[in-house]
């Protein structure tokens, strides 16, 4: 990762792999779970469910599936570490008309 980031000339770009182990030791890291709601149609899920019963899982229902994302934040502050990440939720991560989201903050 640091001969990439030297090729960039020290920055790192949207979108970079960041390894867990070069992370900044005052950075905290948030992390966010997406689901959709109760009710709401998972198509998604009920593919990965009926490939599960093809694939010889039987007893598994339900299925639902959703999104994992992790954030590493340069706010030290729980509480506006908190709100910049619901923030981010409410204008992008999350549609919050058919899904909900949880979010969890650890400091690195």
């Amino acid at each position: 990762m640091a001969q990439f980031e030297q090729m960039l000339g020290g920055q790192r770009r949207a979108g970079a792999v960041v390894d867990p182990d070069e992370r900044r030791l005052d950075a905290e890291v948030a992390k966010v779970k997406v689901t959709l709601k109760n009710g709401v149609l998972d198509p998604q899920g009920k593919a990965i469910e009926n490939t599960l019963s093809a694939l010889g899982f039987d007893g598994v229902h339900d299925v639902r599936q959703g999104k994992y994302i992790e954030l590493e934040l340069e706010e030290t502050d729980d509480a506006a570490a908190h709100a910049a990440v619901k923030a981010m939720c409410e204008k992008l991560l999350a549609n919050t008309v058919i899904e909900n989201y949880d979010i969890e903050l650890d400091s690195a």
